[in-house]
């Protein structure tokens, strides 16, 4: 087989590699082939093209023990990386302790709106939502023994010591933690943070630290909040089902409910704050060059604020449960 390249008046790499590559797959079915009437400068072309290539070795597919422990590798590399974006920002807090007039509290004012005031309807809705439905279920099994009155035991310690704590955390986490990990994931992609660092500004006390507090602060006011919502949703529910009357369901809330309950529940928060504001906060600095990584963090921020809520509200109940309270 004879290839005529006279009539070829330009050729750039790819036109080069092209014809190199349709060279070899005919010399590799077993044919001979024979260019002529190449220019001298293509030629010399298509020989760098074909010095270039090398030989890519076929890579074996991954067993299933060799991905399982890529997996764990990463995400032990994902774990102590997390350990020293807390220890970074555990340092800067007590350096801003020390001088309290460098926290930026305008921007700890503006998180505390965004993540605390904005977020009163829908925390408020959907507690007063799963107070109605915890009513509703426990109404029938109520009725069936005459304890039509305990509805208000079911609602309150179901809500203020675990649910509102809880959900108010989740919401907040798809809410909120989400937007920290955009906003840092984004400064990032638009070099915003090279720009800070740059003119001598701490990404950490300009963009962490701020959420951080302000979350730690707008989280337990969320919590009572919720609880409030979430009773009187179930409220509501005992009076329409139940015939229990609000001063009934009010006189025997006060008795099913302790200081201890309330307390627990509100102590939960901060430490779900925290969580949630890291998390995002370190998803977006993990942001590569492109905005499909900044989706990619946003997604596992959620994912593992979410995770590391529940987990640790479970160690929490391990843990009173230890402590009898």
């Amino acid at each position: 087989m004879t290839l005529d390249a006279s009539a070829v008046s330009a050729m750039d790499t790819s036109g080069a590699w092209l014809l190199h590559r349709t060279l070899r797959t005919l010399r590799q079915d077993g044919r001979s082939v024979q260019l002529r009437g190449l220019r001298p400068e293509f030629a010399a072309l298509l020989q760098l093209i074909a010095s270039c290539e090398v030989a890519r070795p076929s890579a074996a597919a991954a067993g299933a023990l060799a991905r399982i422990g890529r997996q764990a590798w990463l995400s032990l590399g994902n774990a102590f990386g997390m350990l020293c974006f807390l220890g970074e920002n555990s340092l800067v807090l007590l350096r801003l302790a020390a001088r309290p007039d460098r926290i930026r509290w305008r921007a700890v004012a503006y998180n505390l709106q965004t993540t605390g005031f904005e977020a009163l309807p829908i925390t408020g809705l959907l507690s007063f939502l799963m107070g109605i439905v915890i009513a509703y279920q426990g109404a029938e099994q109520l009725r069936q023994f005459g304890a039509n009155i305990y509805v208000a035991d079911l609602v309150g310690l179901a809500m203020v010591r675990e649910l509102s704590p809880m959900l108010t955390a989740i919401i907040v986490a798809g809410r909120s933690g989400s937007a920290y990990a955009a906003q840092i994931g984004t400064m990032k992609v638009t070099e915003e943070i090279d720009a800070l660092r740059t003119i001598g500004v701490a990404p950490l006390e300009l963009l962490v630290l701020p959420k951080v507090l302000a979350l730690i602060v707008a989280l337990p006011l969320l919590t009572v909040y919720t609880d409030v919502m979430g009773v009187l949703g179930g409220m509501m529910m005992a009076r329409a089902q139940l015939d229990v009357s609000f001063g009934a369901f009010v006189d025997r809330l006060d008795e099913a409910i302790s200081l201890t309950s309330f307390l627990i529940g509100v102590g939960k928060a901060p430490i779900f704050a925290a969580i949630i504001a890291l998390v995002g906060c370190y998803q977006g600095f993990q942001v590569g060059g492109s905005a499909d990584s900044v989706g990619r963090q946003t997604t596992v921020s959620v994912v593992q604020s979410v995770f590391l809520v529940i987990v640790t509200d479970a160690l929490f109940s391990i843990l009173f449960s230890w402590l009898d309270l």
